[in-house]
């Protein structure tokens, strides 16, 4: 049973694989991965299909900064978010903002997994965490 989930997970990083043009995701080639698998279904297609669309969804999330905010943000803002998280990733980012009522005041940054916290709860937390 591993190994039939151990080939299921090769043949999904296989796939995203050929999803690539120098390293960044390919629209149209990952319309071509998908027509392929139509046209040549692998053993328990849908296995390999779930485990290349979480590949993808995390290639997909590298690229997109989600910026939480409790006021408003500016276009102007969002796009230095996004030229700077450019920069740091060697990749483009998007920057999209979501309202997040919780927060009292500041930005929290989420690219993928990473967290960039820019917020008055955040920093009152720091201060109690060192203090």
């Amino acid at each position: 049973m591993a190994s039939g989930k151990k080939q299921i997970h090769q043949l999904a990083r296989q796939l995203f694989k050929l999803s690539l043009i120098d390293g960044v995701l390919s629209g149209e080639r990952v319309a071509g991965v998908l027509a392929y698998i139509e046209k040549h279904p692998p053993a328990k297609p849908v296995a390999v299909l779930v485990a290349y669309r979480r590949l993808v969804a995390i290639e997909v999330a590298k690229g997109l900064a989600v910026v939480e905010h409790s006021g408003p943000v500016s276009e102007a803002t969002l796009q230095a978010i996004a030229s700077s998280m450019t920069v740091r990733y060697r990749r483009p980012v998007i920057a999209r903002a979501k309202a997040n009522s919780s927060l009292l005041a500041g930005l929290l940054i989420r690219i993928g997994d990473d967290v960039y916290e820019a917020s008055v709860a955040g920093q009152l937390a720091a201060l109690s965490a060192s203090a």
